[in-house]
């Protein structure tokens, strides 16, 4: 009897940790508890885990508000990043960053891109300065290949006031959008409906569905941002799975995982609250 081929390679995943040295608070409709000192400990209990996967990991993929806007209120925004990326700097691979809504409560563009969250590879494919968009892909083996988009680029969240971008972003805001938050896709935020509620949903997620749509190589799609998750298949065969957040996991769990990719298929193996999930393509 054969037995099964190893995965083609494999990568950690996971979304919003939101640390800060606080006590437990909720969420803005105040029935969710966050545990903003907690999540610092699930992210070492994850690195711990992912330290020890054989073979090596090929890649970690973090998906977004990786510290909480409350840092920006106390003045540790600096000092909760830096706790943060030394856990992990503990792993021996790659860490591919998402910028989030709290990594620009925190922190400018300009700031962020001379910071451990400027995960961009020397060398990778991308078509603007980072300073202006922090998009980018790479291929951790043949045939396959790794989009990170920017979900802020067209914002004025984390844009100078007097830069041209903040400008065109708010009267995009004004003319199409009520609410105050105004996200182009996707990476941190969810772009199908059916793996997300409307709040978190991307604004333009009809337009970032047609350019996923009209290509048949996209298999899946990652986003972090809902802090419940979400999962669905789409009508174009494509996955899209939203993340369970690590800053609203009781201390006693954990939501991480691990995604092991193979020829037809991408196996979930979640840690906690992320249900494991075979997505065939």
């Amino acid at each position: 009897m054969e037995s099964a081929p190893p995965p083609l390679f494999a990568f950690g995943v996971i979304a919003d940790i939101q640390y800060a040295d606080a006590e437990d608070g909720y969420n803005f409709d105040g029935y969710q508890r966050r545990y903003y000192r907690q999540s610092l400990h699930l992210l070492w209990d994850a690195v711990e885990t992912w330290a020890a996967e054989k073979p090596l990991l090929a890649f970690v993929l973090q998906l977004g508000d990786i510290i909480d806007g409350l840092n920006a209120r106390s003045g540790e925004s600096e000092g909760a990043l830096a706790q943060v990326l030394a856990a992990l700097g503990q792993l021996q691979v790659p860490v591919h960053h998402t910028w989030g809504n709290h990594e620009f409560y925190n922190f400018s563009r300009a700031r962020l891109v001379h910071t451990g969250l400027n995960s961009r590879p020397a060398g990778a494919m991308a078509g603007l300065a980072a300073e202006d968009c922090q998009a980018y892909h790479f291929s951790p083996t043949a045939r396959f290949r790794v989009v990170v988009l920017d979900a802020y680029d067209l914002s004025i969240v984390g844009r100078e006031p007097d830069s041209p971008r903040y400008w065109e972003s708010l009267q995009l805001l004004r003319e199409k959008n009520p609410n105050d938050n105004l996200n182009s896709p996707a990476g941190h935020l969810p772009i199908h409906p059916d793996a997300s509620n409307r709040v978190c949903l991307a604004w333009n997620y009809e337009d970032a569905l047609s350019v996923i749509h009209s290509h048949q190589c996209v298999v899946c799609f990652l986003a972090g941002h809902l802090h419940d998750g979400g999962y669905c298949l789409d009508s174009h065969g494509v996955h899209h799975l939203t993340l369970e957040g690590v800053i609203e996991t009781p201390p006693e769990s954990n939501a991480f995982g691990t995604i092991y990719v193979y020829e037809d298929k991408m196996v979930l193996k979640g840690r906690g609250r992320i249900s494991d999930r075979v997505m065939h393509f």
